[in-house]
C-alpha cells in the first residue's frame, strides 16, 4: 500500500461532526457572548482589565453599561468605572438587614449590548429569581446580552478540593465548570506571586486589617504559587479544546504539536506490558494524558482466546494507569493507529521494539513513519532482552484459560468441516460445469469458479476461500484444461491463466472475507446502539421502581448474555434483596435466600455500593468472585448496585463492552432518581394540599366560633360583676368566664397558626428596647403567674433589637403559659437575655419535671403536646406558633432539658445595625436642665416593667 500524501489529499469531513458544528452555530446565534478574565487569586488584576477593555468599547461606540463591580476599596479600580454607565442595583431584606444585589429585570429592561457582571461565582441573596449570579449570566446571555465576567481558580467546582488542600479553606461559592468552558473568550490575568504580595502590602488588595489577615492564610507565597499553576494548567486545557474545535472546524488533519500526550499502540505479541508500563511513567514524568490502543485486523480474528484475553488484560493494566483505552479495526495497523492519532491531535506515539528476525517489523514501522511524518514516533525496547516478558497469572487464571482451550478445542471439528465444505463447493462446481464445456470457453467457465471462491469467502471467511481457490484450479485443470482428466497441462499459457486465476481468487476472497469481517463489526455496534436506544426508551416511560428493577434485569441478561439482579437500599442504607420468584421463596431469611439462589456476596455489594466503586471479577477489588458488582451512580447520589455474573469472564475487560455497561448503568441510576423525586413531589403536594385544606378548615372554625366566644366572655362577665349573687351561683359566673376566655384563647390559636401557614402575616419591623417587651408579656399573664415566682434576668447593655412587639410578646406569652400549665405551683420561671455574637438571645427556664425524653423537637410540631393523654387544656399549636414567628424574624428557637432540671426554650433575634439617635441641640438641652417642660422627669426615670 502506497502512503497516502494527507496533505495533497486531505481526508473527508464526518459528516456528523460538521451537522452538530452547524446546530451548535445556530444555537449560538442569537446568544450573548461570555468573556471571563480569569486569574490565580484576588488583586491579579482581572476587574481593572475588564474595565479598561470596557472602557476601550465604549470609546469605540459600543453600548456598555456596568451591571455589578466590586472594587473592595480599591481606588484604581474603581476611579475606572467613572464614566461608564451604572445599572442601580436592587434591594433585598435579609434577616433584618438590607442587601444590595444585581437587579437582573432592570439589565433586561436596559438590552444593554455589553454588561459587566464581576464575580462570577458570587452566591446571591435568598429570594432572589437565581440562587446564583452564573445564573444571573446565563439569562443574560441568552436574551442576546454580551457579558464580561471575573473567575479566580478556586472557584471553579473541579478545583474546589484541590485548592482547599494547598490552602486549607475551602471555598464555599463555586461554579460549574461547563459555565468555564462554554465562554467564549477567556483572557488570563496573571502577575508573579511575588508581585501579588507587594501589591498586598500596598493596600491594593484589600484594607490594612484585612491585608494583614490574608497574608497570615491564603495569601502566603506557596500557596500563591500553586494557584498560579493551577490557573495556568487550566487556561491549557480551555486553550487546548479550542485547538481542537478549530481543527475539527477547518477540517485540519496534520497534527499541531500544542501538547504532550502520548498514544501507546499494544499489539499481540509479547512486551505490550512493558510497553504500557513505560508510557505510564514517561506520562508521569511530562505530567501529560495518554491512550492506549489495540488494532484487531481481520488476521488478528483468529489469534487463540489466551493472546485475545492476554491483549485484553493489558488494556486494563493501561486503564488502572489512568490511560484512555479503546480498540480499533481496520485492515492495516500503521494507517488504523495514524488516523487515530490525527483525529486526537496527538504527537507522540509509542510502540514496541520487535525481534530483530522479524524483518516485517521495520515496514510496519516505516508505514507509521511514511503516513504521518510529521508525528515523533518512539520505540521502548524489551523489559529483558534475553527473554520476551509474559504476563503473570495466577492458578486460578490460568486454569480458566485452559478451559476456555478445551472449550476452543470442542468447535475445531466445526472449523475444519468449513475447509471440507469450501472442497465440496469447488467440485460441485466443476461438476455442474462439465456439461456446459460444450457451449462456454474456458475463460467463461473460470468465472464460474471466481464465483465459487467470493461466495465461500462471504460464507465462511478467508481461509476456506483460500482452500477452494486450490481446490479449485486443480478441479479446473483436471475436468477442463486439454488433455482432461489428467494433471498434464498440453499448452504453457495454462500455467498463466493458473497463476492468474489463483491471484484473482485470493485477493477477491481476502477483499470478500474483509468486507464480511467489516459488517460484523458494523453489526456488533449497531446492536449496541440500539440495546442502549431500547433501554433508553423503555426507562423513559418507567414511573415506578419495579418497572425499572425488571427493564434493567432484562436487557442486561439479553444484551450481554449474563445473569443480572439490582439490589436497591432502604431508607437506612442497606441494600435489599430484589423480590424472589414464586418457588424460590425459602425458610431462611431474603438474604441468605439471595445469596443461595445467586450466589451473591453482599458484603462486598453493600461494600461496593457504599464506597461507589465497582468490585468482583475484572477490577482489583476481590476479582476471584463469580459476580461483578457496579454501584449505580446517580448525579445526587447512589441508587442501588447491579450485580452481573457473565457467561464469559473475559467479555468484562473488553473495553467497549465495560462502557456500554456503565452507560446501563448510568441510565439506570438516572431513571431510579427521576422516580425518587417523582414519589417525593406527589408527596409534597398531597402534604400541601392537606396542608391547606387544614388551614382552610381551621380558618373557617377560628372565624365562626370567635362571635358566639366573643358574646359568651361578656356575658359571663357582666352576669359576674351584676347584682349580689350568693357565693355559688358567683363561682359558677367566674368559672364560666375562665372557660370562656380559655376556649377565646385556644380559637385565636388556630386563627393565628392558620394566618402564619397562609403567609398572611405581616411583620411590622422596630428598632426597640426588649425590656418593655418583656414587661408588656409579664403583665399578659399575670393570672397564669400568680401561683409562681417569677425572675428576669436581663442584661444592663441590651441594644435596640429590630422586630415586631406584638408578635414576640406572643412568643413570651406562650412560652411562659407553657410553663405554667406542665409545672407545678411555687415553681420559679425565669427570663434572661443576652447579647452572644450577632443575634440577642432569650431563655424562658423553669425548674418542673422537664422535657420528656426524645420529645426536643417534636413539641414544636403542629397538634403535638408534651404529654399523650392529659387533662390539662391546649390543643398543641403555641410552641408551633412561637417557631413560625421566630423564624419569620429570621431566628432560631429550640428545646432543652436543663442540667439541674426543668425545662429550657431558647430562641434568638438577628441584631442588625441600630439607627443612630438624633442629637438633641443645645436649646432642648437647656430646656431639660431647667425643667421647663413638665416631662422632664419622666425623661430621667428609667422605664419600668
Amino acid at each position: 500500500m502506497c502512503p497516502v500524501d494527507n496533505q495533497r489529499y486531505p481526508p473527508r469531513p464526518d459528516p456528523d461532526a460538521l451537522l452538530a458544528q452547524v446546530q451548535a452555530q445556530e444555537r449560538h446565534a442569537s446568544r450573548g457572548k461570555l468573556r471571563v478574565y480569569f486569574g490565580a487569586s484576588a488583586g491579579v488584576g482581572k476587574t481593572y482589565a475588564m474595565l479598561t477593555a470596557a472602557r476601550q468599547l465604549q470609546a469605540d461606540g459600543h453600548d456598555v453599561v456596568v451591571g455589578v463591580v466590586e472594587s473592595h476599596g480599591r481606588n484604581e479600580t474603581a476611579s475606572l468605572v467613572n464614566g461608564l454607565e451604572v445599572l442601580p442595583q436592587k434591594e433585598i431584606s435579609y434577616r433584618g438587614k438590607a442587601i444590595t444585589e444585581f437587579d437582573i429585570d432592570a439589565a433586561l429592561a436596559r438590552q444593554p449590548a455589553l454588561i459587566l457582571i464581576d464575580e462570577l461565582a458570587h452566591t446571591n441573596a435568598p429570594d432572589s429569581r437565581h440562587p446564583k449570579r452564573w445564573q444571573d449570566v446565563e439569562e443574560l446571555l441568552d436574551a442576546g446580552i454580551d457579558v464580561f465576567t471575573t473567575v479566580n481558580v478556586q472557584h471553579l467546582e473541579s478545583l474546589n478540593d484541590v485548592v482547599g488542600g494547598i490552602t486549607g479553606i475551602r471555598i464555599g461559592e463555586t461554579l460549574p465548570d461547563t459555565v468555564f468552558d462554554e465562554a467564549n473568550e477567556v483572557v488570563l490575568v496573571d502577575i508573579t506571586a511575588d508581585e501579588l504580595l507587594m501589591r498586598l502590602k500596598a493596600g491594593k488588595v484589600y484594607q490594612a486589617q484585612q491585608a494583614e489577615r490574608a497574608a497570615r492564610n491564603f495569601f502566603r507565597k506557596g500557596n500563591l504559587i500553586a494557584l498560579r499553576e493551577l490557573a495556568l494548567r487550566r487556561t491549557a486545557d480551555r486553550v487546548e479544546d479550542d485547538v481542537q474545535a478549530y481543527r475539527i472546524e477547518k477540517s485540519i488533519s496534520a497534527v499541531w504539536k500544542t501538547d504532550s500526550t502520548l498514544l501507546a499502540c499494544v499489539g499481540p505479541r509479547m512486551g505490550g506490558e512493558h510497553v504500557i508500563r513505560s508510557t505510564a511513567r514517561l506520562a508521569s514524568q511530562l505530567n501529560a494524558n495518554w491512550h492506549a490502543i489495540y488494532v484487531e485486523t481481520p488476521q488478528l480474528q483468529h489469534l487463540p482466546s489466551a493472546h485475545r484475553e492476554r491483549i485484553l488484560k493489558i488494556l486494563k493494566l493501561a486503564q488502572d494507569n489512568g490511560a484512555t483505552t479503546a480498540i480499533l479495526t481496520g485492515n492495516d495497523i500503521a494507517l488504523a493507529i495514524v488516523d487515530y492519532a490525527q483525529s486526537h491531535n496527538f504527537s507522540n506515539i509509542i510502540v514496541g521494539r520487535g525481534h530483530p528476525a522479524w524483518p516485517w517489523r521495520t515496514g510496519y514501522l516505516k508505514r507509521i513513519a511514511a503516513y504521518a511524518p510529521d508525528m515523533d514516533l518512539i520505540e521502548i525496547g524489551h523489559a529483558n532482552p534475553e527473554e520476551p516478558p509474559v504476563l503473570e497469572r495466577s492458578n486460578e487464571a490460568a486454569r480458566h484459560t485452559e478451559g476456555r482451550k478445551l472449550s476452543s478445542s470442542k468447535h475445531r471439528p466445526a472449523r475444519q468441516w468449513s475447509y471440507f465444505w469450501a472442497a465440496a463447493a469447488s467440485l460441485v462446481t466443476a461438476l455442474a460445469a462439465m456439461p456446459l464445456s460444450l457451449y462456454l470457453d474456458l475463460a467463461n467457465i473460470v468465472m464460474f469458479f471466481l464465483l465459487t471462491v467470493v461466495l465461500v469467502a462471504v460464507r465462511l471467511g478467508r481461509g476456506p476461500a483460500v482452500a477452494a481457490t486450490f481446490v479449485g484450479i486443480i478441479a479446473f485443470d483436471f475436468f477442463f484444461v486439454p488433455p482432461r482428466f489428467s494433471f498434464a497441462v498440453s499448452d504453457l499459457q495454462y500455467l498463466v491463466t493458473f497463476a492468474i486465476m489463483l491471484a484473482v481468487s485470493l485477493i477477491t476472497g481476502h477483499l470478500t472475507a474483509d468486507l464480511r469481517y467489516q459488517a460484523r463489526v458494523a453489526s456488533h455496534r449497531e446492536s449496541r446502539s440500539r440495546a442502549l436506544y431500547e433501554f433508553a426508551r423503555e426507562l423513559s416511560g418507567a414511573l415506578q421502581t419495579e418497572q425499572i428493577f425488571e427493564s434493567t434485569r432484562t436487557f442486561i441478561q439479553r444484551t450481554f448474555r449474563a445473569q443480572a439482579t439490582l439490589l436497591l437500599p432502604d431508607e437506612a442504607g442497606h441494600l435489599q434483596p430484589p423480590p424472589l420468584a414464586p418457588g424460590e421463596e425459602s425458610t431462611a431469611s431474603p438474604v441468605s435466600a439471595l445469596e443461595h439462589l445467586y450466589k451473591l456476596d453482599m458484603g462486598i455489594a453493600q461494600w461496593a455500593f457504599d464506597h461507589a466503586i465497582s468490585a468482583g471479577i475484572g477490577t482489583d477489588t476481590l476479582p476471584g468472585g463469580s459476580f461483578f458488582y457496579l454501584p449505580l451512580v446517580a448525579p445526587m447520589r447512589t441508587r442501588g448496585l447491579l450485580a452481573i455474573q457473565p457467561e464469559n469472564r473475559h467479555w468484562m475487560l473488553i473495553p467497549e463492552q465495560r462502557r456500554q455497561l456503565d452507560t446501563f448503568a448510568t441510565l439506570a441510576a438516572i431513571a431510579l432518581e427521576r422516580v425518587h423525586y417523582i414519589e417525593i413531589a406527589q408527596g409534597a403536594l398531597i402534604r400541601m394540599e392537606s396542608e391547606r385544606l387544614r388551614n382552610s378548615l381551621l380558618s373557617a372554625l377560628s372565624h365562626d366560633l370567635r362571635t358566639p366566644l366573643t358574646s359568651l366572655v361578656g356575658l359571663s362577665d357582666s352576669l359576674a360583676r351584676s347584682a349580689p349573687l350568693a357565693p355559688p351561683q358567683r363561682e359558677l359566673a367566674v368559672a364560666l368566664r375562665d372557660e370562656a376566655l380559655r376556649m377565646n384563647n385556644l380559637v385565636s390559636n388556630l386563627l393565628d397558626m392558620a394566618h402564619i401557614q397562609s403567609g398572611e402575616v405581616k411583620l411590622n419591623l422596630q428598632w426597640q428596647p426588649f425590656e418593655e417587651v418583656v414587661g408588656s408579656a409579664l403583665r399578659a399573664c399575670r393570672s397564669q403567674l400568680i401561683q409562681h415566682h417569677m425572675q428576669t434576668r436581663l442584661a444592663h447593655d441590651l441594644p435596640l433589637v429590630r422586630f415586631d412587639a406584638v408578635l414576640i410578646e406572643r412568643v413570651l406569652c406562650n412560652l411562659l403559659e407553657n410553663a405554667s400549665k406542665y409545672t407545678p405551683p411555687d415553681s420559679c420561671f425565669i427570663i434572661a437575655a443576652e447579647v452572644k455574637a450577632r443575634f440577642l438571645e432569650v431563655t424562658v427556664s423553669d425548674n418542673g419535671p422537664g422535657l420528656p425524653r426524645g420529645m426536643e423537637e417534636a413539641i414544636f410540631e403542629k397538634f403535638t403536646r408534651g404529654e399523650r393523654e392529659s387533662a390539662k387544656p391546649g390543643v398543641g399549636l403555641g410552641l408551633a406558633i412561637c417557631r413560625a414567628i421566630v423564624e419569620a424574624h429570621g431566628g432560631t428557637i429550640h428545646a432543652e432539658t436543663a442540667s439541674t432540671g426543668g425545662a429550657s426554650f431558647i430562641f434568638t433575634l438577628p441584631l442588625g445595625t441600630p439607627p443612630d439617635m438624633p442629637k438633641m441641640d443645645e436649646s432642648a438641652v437647656n430646656l431639660v436642665n431647667e425643667g421647663d417642660t413638665p416631662d422632664d422627669a419622666a425623661l430621667s426615670r428609667p422605664a419600668e416593667l
